[in-house]
């Protein structure tokens, strides 16, 4: 029985949010609400149970050495209320602060390794090796080159004329755009297999059309 409704209110609640392709309307925007409702329900019971409880609230509790510290980060993350009150909302700026420069200390260095010097890495390969086989050497070429292309179509400091400069920022548009077709082509195909996903969930496990 309980199975049986929860496969009916997932049905009717994915009817109701692909409903909004027609127009909107109160079953889409009560779909809407639950999936923002439920979904912060959820995040706050999960950074309870994971973090606050076994971080903070335990520690206190036995008297684990140093653990009056951890009062300093319950105190930011409790500055955050104070957006509600006009009067003491500018104490929020604290800890947005705090978590924008630990973000960002934290996170450039990770994102300056994944998506400059890992690209960088890979561009450094060998156009042939003997033995190497004519469709990598030639994959090898098609990559370096196009790299090369679409960094001087970013070289603003000269004019894109002649052979080289003119020449390779034209090849640099077409490697640009083949790169962006791609990914969208990639993230148009992942959205089409949570399509298709949907649609084998209703048709199959809930109406029993198809196998």
């Amino acid at each position: 029985m309980t199975e049986t409704i929860g496969l009916w209110v997932a049905a009717i609640f994915t009817i109701g949010i692909y409903s909004f392709l027609y127009k909107e309307n109160p079953l889409y925007r009560l779909a809407e609400h639950l999936v923002v409702g439920i979904s912060t329900g959820y995040g706050i019971t999960i950074t309870y149970t994971n973090v606050i409880d076994p971080k903070l609230i335990q520690p206190l509790a036995n008297g684990e050495q140093g653990a009056w510290l951890l009062l300093v980060p319950a105190i930011l993350g409790l500055l955050y209320i104070t957006r509600f009150f006009p009067s003491v909302g500018w104490l929020s700026r604290y800890p947005m602060a705090f978590l924008m420069g630990a973000g960002m200390g934290i996170g450039f260095p990770l994102s300056m390794k994944a998506s400059v010097l890992r690209q960088l890495e890979a561009s450094l390969i060998p156009l042939y090796e003997t033995g190497m086989a004519w469709d990598v050497a030639l994959g090898n070429v098609v990559m370096v080159l196009g790299t090369l292309a679409a960094l001087i179509y970013f070289f603003f400091s000269k004019p894109h004329k002649g052979p080289f400069f003119g020449t390779g920022s034209k090849i640099g548009i077409w490697v640009i755009m083949v790169g962006f077709g791609a990914t969208f082509g990639f993230t148009v195909m992942g959205r089409i297999s949570l399509l298709i996903g949907r649609i084998q969930f209703l048709l199959g496990d809930w109406l029993h059309i198809i196998k």
